[in-house]
């Protein structure tokens, strides 16, 4: 099996976060692989695997991040393939990672999902290779119908929830 997704963080200390990652790939049944590269402690190790991604045939990079969040425009810089960055919340409630990430040069795009998202970045993940793989696309679309029934499901409880003033 060889991984589609290169899921890379700056550090194992971010692994609770991506973890929620991982799952929503092996889920979706999408192989991937798990790596720590920093762009500022091992940056030749990180240059070699954004040139070398591609070639080996991963189809989407997700690059974790916190603090001054360098990691997925540095990979950005030096891949064809799409990048989602996951801004991590290793200080300043996340905010200085998000801005990091968010805020790329132009034709530097990196893809941003929300603080510790990383749930949302496995989702993003699924959706681009599920452009070209039927069967992914069609797990997709039953998670999110999926979603849909959560919040049927959430309506139909709360009609049971009473306090004398609510209507409905």
């Amino acid at each position: 099996m060889k991984p589609l997704v290169s899921v890379i963080m700056g550090s194992t200390s971010d692994l609770p976060v991506m973890e929620k990652t991982a799952k929503i790939l092996n889920d979706f049944k999408i192989p991937f692989e798990m790596n720590a590269l920093s762009a500022h402690r091992t940056p030749e190790e990180v240059e070699k695997f954004a040139k070398g991604a591609a070639e080996r045939g991963i189809r989407v990079i997700i690059a974790a991040a916190g603090m001054a969040a360098h990691l997925p425009g540095v990979i950005a810089a030096m891949t064809p393939l799409p990048v989602i960055g996951v801004p991590i919340n290793a200080s300043l409630e996340g905010i200085d990672s998000v801005l990091s990430i968010l805020q790329m040069p132009p034709g530097i795009p990196v893809a941003t999902v929300g603080i510790d998202a990383a749930h949302n970045a496995g989702i993003l993940a699924a959706q681009i290779i599920g452009t070209s793989d039927k069967k992914v696309q069609e797990g997709v679309l039953k998670y999110k119908e999926s979603l849909k029934k959560k919040i049927i499901d959430a309506n139909k409880e709360l009609k049971e929830v009473k306090f004398p003033y609510k209507t409905n």
